[in-house]
């Protein structure tokens, strides 16, 4: 939701700049100690770091909110819903790991679930949906945030604000070339307020807070499980704009609602172990 509001009111390699320029002050400040006391560990594992940073986070939020500059918000979630199965197929070819009956199952019903609410009830308009740039840049934003959950097994042992902030502040280093780029090109759009409103929401929810509850998912519940709820964010993003912006709630819209939860219920139920 946010990624489509900024067109128009902030470029999107500034809003990736900006977004972990604030993440990062703001996870430094409550995180220092904790940093002091990991950095024996940090030091020895810092690619490892920056390619979590890099990868999971300024190449998918690039690549994202460029998608959504050529492309519409509904190709974006529907090509959003296919990470849970990305990440499937890196664990097989990785680590043979088993994909079960009951994931298939769900992730069926949760993308059933995503492409329902972005069709606006209407599914068989999918069909009819035109490729374009955007959708080859955001398979590469559906790439890249499958490769960092898998890479996540390899984690050190270290605190969780340890984890988030390091590869924060690598996101923020790689985002700096990104940012010349689109100066260079004269794309570069400074906020306006709106801008800065957005620049703010992403820093502390998409950024900080949802990457935290993801990193603990992971370690919890393994790659395979956790990337389903993956394909909840459209459907938070629809309830959010209810609760925020007013839009009404349609019964479409109620019905995607319980085939995404319907879909993790399922495969859940005969989980995997975890890893």
């Amino acid at each position: 939701m946010a990624g489509k509001l900024a067109v128009g009111h902030i470029s999107p390699m500034v809003l990736t700049f900006l977004r972990w320029t604030l993440a990062v002050a703001i996870i430094t400040a409550i995180s220092l100690p904790q940093l002091v006391r990991d950095w024996p560990v940090v030091r020895t594992r810092l690619p490892y770091f920056f390619v979590l940073g890099a990868v999971g986070y300024t190449c998918f939020n690039a690549a994202l909110y460029t998608a959504l500059k050529y492309t519409s918000a509904i190709n974006v979630a529907v090509i959003q819903a296919g990470i849970p199965m990305v990440i499937f197929g890196l664990n097989f070819l990785l680590f043979r790991t088993r994909v079960f009956a009951g994931q298939i199952i769900g992730f069926v019903l949760t993308i059933a679930g995503v492409g329902l609410l972005a069709s606006h009830g209407d599914l068989m308009s999918l069909i009819q949906l035109d490729m374009n740039i955007g959708d080859a840049i955001m398979l590469l934003a559906v790439l890249s945030y499958a490769i960092y959950t898998v890479i996540l097994r390899w984690k050190p042992q270290v605190n969780w604000r340890t984890l988030m902030a390091i590869p924060a502040m690598a996101a923020l280093i790689s985002s700096v070339p990104l940012l010349f780029w689109e100066m260079s090109q004269d794309a570069a759009l400074w906020p306006d307020t709106k801008g800065w409103l957005i620049t703010l929401y992403t820093a502390i929810f998409p950024s900080l807070v949802a990457q935290i509850f993801f990193i603990l998912g992971v370690e919890r519940i393994g790659p395979n499980r956790a990337g389903l709820f993956i394909n909840l964010i459209p459907v938070f993003g629809t309830l959010l704009s209810v609760a925020i912006i007013g839009e009404t709630l349609h019964p479409y819209q109620i019905i995607a609602l319980f085939l995404t939860l319907g879909g993790i219920a399922v495969a859940e139920r005969k989980k995997p172990p975890v890893p």
